[in-house]
């Protein structure tokens, strides 16, 4: 007769199998979902860095798509990212950068040394404006449509193939 628990290992296989086929089902399987596409974008919470100007909830609204970016200059990925991001500026595509809890300094040392895409931008020194928008981590992108709706949550660094296969079909989708 069989024992209840000699069939335990096997019940604990079948499961971890049933959970590896549903996340191997998923379209992208590294991208984090967001309850928030779709939704209107997060009030704006920054404070100014540097001389540059700053941006609010107004700026979210109204012609265009805009990209919400934040970012750190301790962040090694956002380095990675930096070219990326200058040649959607470059392009016209409007940019507004949020530096997340990191030296004024030293983001302005980051922005001198590799340039700077963003229309305007803010520091969030205590991360609460990251904490209602979602934020995991840095880098972290949001594509925002004309009427200050958010269409995608992208959560790491925009490399050649993230733009090309992720962000430039959202900022499409959200003309």
């Amino acid at each position: 007769m069989v024992k209840p628990l000699m069939l335990a290992p096997l019940i604990v296989f079948g499961a971890f199998a049933a959970l590896a086929l549903v996340g191997l089902g998923r379209e992208n399987p590294n991208e984090l979902p967001t309850a928030l596409a779709g939704r209107p974008a997060p009030a704006v919470q920054v404070t100014p860095l540097g001389e540059g100007p700053i941006f609010d909830d107004a700026d979210l609204r109204g012609e265009g798509v805009k990209l919400v970016n934040y970012w750190a200059s301790w962040c090694a990925p956002c380095r990675v990212e930096h070219p990326n991001l200058t040649g959607l500026a470059a392009e016209g595509v409007t940019i507004y950068g949020v530096n997340y809890k990191d030296k004024p300094g030293n983001a302005l040392g980051f922005l001198a040394e590799l340039g700077n895409p963003y229309a305007a931008m803010g520091a969030d020194e205590s991360g609460r404006m990251a904490l209602d928008w979602g934020v995991y981590g840095v880098p972290e992108t949001y594509v925002i449509d004309g009427r200050g709706n958010i269409v995608l949550r992208f959560a790491g660094p925009i490399t050649e193939r993230v733009l090309e296969n992720t962000i430039r079909p959202a900022i499409e989708a959200a003309q």
